[in-house]
């Protein structure tokens, strides 16, 4: 499906110079003289390369549509990770490079996904926005600090260092956001 250049979103998924792209990061640019134009960053699907590329609005590209299907996330056996259909009970296996290495840490057992797959082959697995984990270590909170609004490092059960607020200690559960490994909130249960 043909759409104008300066329609790009993030997570986008397009075809561009004979590959698979993903659109990570826009920015729309006006500049004093020429035309406005949308600056995209993109990474390949297949091989993860990345490509800074400008689109005119008066250009078009090729949008991909992705087939999304709803998968269980069962268990990890080494640098394989196994799926479920949820309707079919068809199972696969994907590598870390086709899960995502940012996103792995973050896989846990259950878990539904989204696995998006173009023509058949699966090229990319969807996390649920955010997932909910316990704080394994983090720095005690320094008396009179709670005025500024500063972020101390903790470390996750996941083994992922983020930035949490100075009221969250060790054995607190939290919501980290999937997509930008950032603090949401206490978790409330």
């Amino acid at each position: 499906m043909k759409i104008d250049g300066n329609a790009i979103r993030p997570g986008m998924v397009i075809e561009h110079q004979g590959r698979l792209w993903r659109a990570t990061r826009i920015q729309h640019t006006q500049p004093g003289k020429g035309g406005a134009y949308l600056q995209v960053e993109m990474k390949d699907i297949r091989d993860g390369t990345k490509l800074n590329e400008r689109f005119r609005s008066s250009e078009n590209v090729e949008r991909v549509r992705l087939e999304q299907t709803d998968y269980q996330f069962l268990y990890a056996e080494g640098d394989m990770y196994t799926f479920m259909d949820i309707e079919s009970y068809e199972q696969i296996s994907l590598s870390a490079e086709a899960v995502g290495e940012d996103q792995v840490p973050f896989l846990q057992d259950g878990m539904k996904v989204l696995i998006e797959s173009h023509e058949g082959e699966p090229i990319g697995v969807e996390l649920p926005g955010t997932v909910v984990l316990e704080v394994v270590e983090a720095d005690a909170v320094v008396k009179g600090q709670t005025a500024s609004s500063s972020y101390k490092p903790a470390k996750l059960s996941n083994g992922v260092k983020i930035l949490v607020p100075p009221h969250i200690g060790i054995g607190t559960r939290i919501v980290v956001n999937t997509f930008d490994t950032t603090y949401v909130e206490r978790a409330k249960d």
